[in-house]
């Protein structure tokens, strides 16, 4: 069956009263164009720079609802990037996935404490995989530095997964365009999965001395195959996509890493030295 899917590559600023008229806007977008997924970036509710502590909301706080009450409305399942309170202190890095007969999140599991910045210090880590069912089709949830870890995809797609979102806010610097579609590909490759991987636009300006990660656009659709069969400029843009989901079973079929992965003891260090 065919689904149609779209990246919102947006440009997130530091006012979540903002950021969600921006949401507002392409949700709708992508609904009138048929979409029946939209797909934010990470930190669509407020950009990465500003002490999240403040702008951490619950789940059921008036963002999210607000995101909820949208994508109700355009009939629509949307995923995008917010924060919300941790009991330590912290924030969790957290998607929110919303829509018909969809109301679920997941937090952050790999947080990037790489390239100069120490998300760790303000951000709590998630723990627990999410895949929700968008009319049948497995949808994983994944965010931004998650990407360099080929294991969280594979446990999706065992988990139902043929179709997985990356919702990011990628740091520029050299090399790190080249590496995020490398990696896109690479993870589509893994799962034999559809990827979604939706950026932040590119600001046009550097990043700030805190070296917190802003964007560099180039959001893009990979195939089971790993080929990139849309990608998106460095502006803000709305990317619409129909997917193919019998090239899911076929690359699952032809391509069967899923199925003829090794399994490895996990033996201690002390039983293998002995």
């Amino acid at each position: 069956g065919s689904m149609r899917i779209a990246c919102a590559q947006i440009l997130s600023g530091a006012d979540p009263a903002a950021n969600l008229q921006l949401v507002t806007d392409f949700t709708e977008r992508a609904a009138d164009q048929g979409a029946s997924l939209v797909v934010f970036p990470e930190a669509a509710m407020c950009r990465f720079g500003v002490p999240l502590g403040p702008v951490a909301e619950p789940l059921d706080g008036p963002w999210a609802t607000q995101v909820r009450e949208v994508a109700a409305r355009a009939q629509i399942t949307v995923v995008a990037g917010m924060f919300t309170p941790a009991d330590d202190g912290r924030v969790t890095n957290t998607l929110l996935a919303v829509g018909p007969g969809t109301d679920t999140h997941y937090h952050k599991v790999h947080l990037y404490d790489a390239f100069g910045f120490t998300e760790s210090r303000t951000v709590a880590p998630g723990f627990e995989p999410v895949v929700i069912d968008i009319n049948g089709v497995g949808v994983g949830l994944t965010t931004c530095y998650d990407i360099r870890f080929p294991a969280l995809y594979t446990e999706l797609a065992d988990r139902g997964a043929q179709l997985i979102a990356v919702c990011a806010s990628w740091g520029a610097g050299p090399g790190k365009l080249s590496q995020w579609e490398l990696l896109a590909r690479a993870r589509a490759l893994d799962s034999t999965s559809y990827v979604v991987a939706v950026g932040q636009a590119d600001p046009g300006v550097p990043e700030d001395s805190s070296g917190a990660p802003t964007g560099v656009g180039h959001s893009m659709i990979t195939s089971p195959w790993g080929e990139v069969i849309a990608a998106a400029g460095a502006s803000p843009q709305l990317l619409v996509c129909d997917i193919d989901l019998d090239a899911v079973s076929a690359a699952r079929r032809t391509l069967a890493v899923l199925s003829n992965r090794a399994t490895f003891l996990q033996v201690g260090k002390a039983e293998s030295r002995g």
